[in-house]
């Protein structure tokens, strides 16, 4: 079964069980998916699905910062449990360690110098890491690596 048809399924099986939040989440994460295909005039692949879940995810994560910087809980809470209901689609995240050897692997590669070497290794590792680590969360292990290795 694709990621797209799990997807279909569980929003039938939310709508049979009455949970609308669930419901609700996986109909804008489908909607997302049938905006893409139209725009792209094919279907997507499950590794672009994947891709465009993590984005909804990472944009729910932005609107849990706004909403907490605004004082509205409520609304962080909501975007939340979407993140927690969207994450059960995503492949299993990286741990720190496994970050951290991905990182020290990459600057080896690319014969990384110093902080000027950043897109280079980010180049290599985003491949690697993508829908399974933040992006920001990388971004900031390579710039400590770079910055030891120049320091």
């Amino acid at each position: 079964m694709s990621l797209r048809e799990r997807i279909q399924s569980d929003i039938t099986t939310a709508m049979r069980s009455g949970e609308v939040l669930r419901r609700d989440t996986l109909r804008m994460a489908e909607s997302a998916l049938y905006n893409a295909e139209k725009r792209d005039r094919r279907e997507l692949t499950d590794d672009e699905v994947a891709a465009l879940i993590v984005r909804e995810v990472k944009t729910r994560r932005e609107s849990v910062e706004a909403f907490r910087k605004g004082g509205r809980e409520d609304l962080a809470a909501k975007e939340e449990s979407e993140i927690a209901i969207l994450g059960a689609y995503l492949p299993e995240q990286l741990s720190e360690d496994e970050i951290a050897a991905l990182v020290d692997e990459a600057v080896a590669t690319t014969g990384a110098a110093g902080p000027r070497d950043m897109g280079k290794v980010m180049g290599w590792l985003s491949p690697k890491t993508r829908g399974r680590a933040d992006g920001r969360v990388v971004s900031q292990m390579v710039g400590q690596a770079l910055v030891k290795l120049a320091g």
